[in-house]
């Protein structure tokens, strides 16, 4: 799987974090996407069509998603893209699904304190300053971006019920083999 791609939008439900019992960390979430666009009839900026992605995480990273994003949350995402058919009873349909390499808050709607994990830290020489930079508590509930559910309200749930999200050991099978491949 090549075909990378950088999407900006709004976190949809709180990500769902998940172990599998092999040990891999796994994080997945809704992304919406909504382009906006000025109408020059009205003057105004107007929401376009919302795209949805579903974005997983894996390994350090996942943990990190988990503890750092919440739903409402305007993020930028990068990674691999994968277009997946789907199909239950009642329905059928297409997901556009994103292996994440990297996810971090959009900086353009807010401000954003970074802290390095804990496995960071470790292997950090001690002699850096800036790895001893722990936010307060005080200073964490100031930021509304460092607050769960703060910030971005979207109109829907975020949920996606209409399609179905790959279970944790489909999900690290499809992982583990585009590992191999690259």
């Amino acid at each position: 799987m090549t075909d990378q791609i950088t999407v900006t939008g709004a976190i949809g439900g709180d990500p769902r974090h998940t172990v599998t019992p092999a040990g891999l960390p796994i994080t997945n979430f809704r992304l919406a996407s909504t382009r906006r666009y000025f109408d020059r009839a009205t003057g105004q900026w107007t929401d376009g069509e919302t795209n949805w992605y579903t974005v997983s995480t894996f390994r350090q990273l996942a943990v990190n998603a988990a503890e750092s994003l919440r739903k409402g949350q305007r993020v930028v995402v990068h990674g691999r893209v994968r277009v997946r058919q789907w199909q239950t009873s009642e329905k059928s349909g297409l997901a556009i699904e994103i292996e994440a390499d990297s996810v971090g808050h959009d900086l353009a709607w807010g401000t954003s304190e970074y802290t390095k994990s804990a496995a960071a830290r470790a292997s950090a020489s001690s002699d850096d300053p800036s790895t001893d930079a722990v936010p307060t508590e005080a200073a964490l509930a100031a930021d509304a971006w460092a607050t769960p559910g703060a910030g971005w309200v979207l109109s829907g749930d975020g949920s996606a019920s209409d399609v179905p999200l790959r279970d944790a050991d489909e999900a690290l099978e499809e992982h583990v083999a585009d590992d191999v491949r690259a």
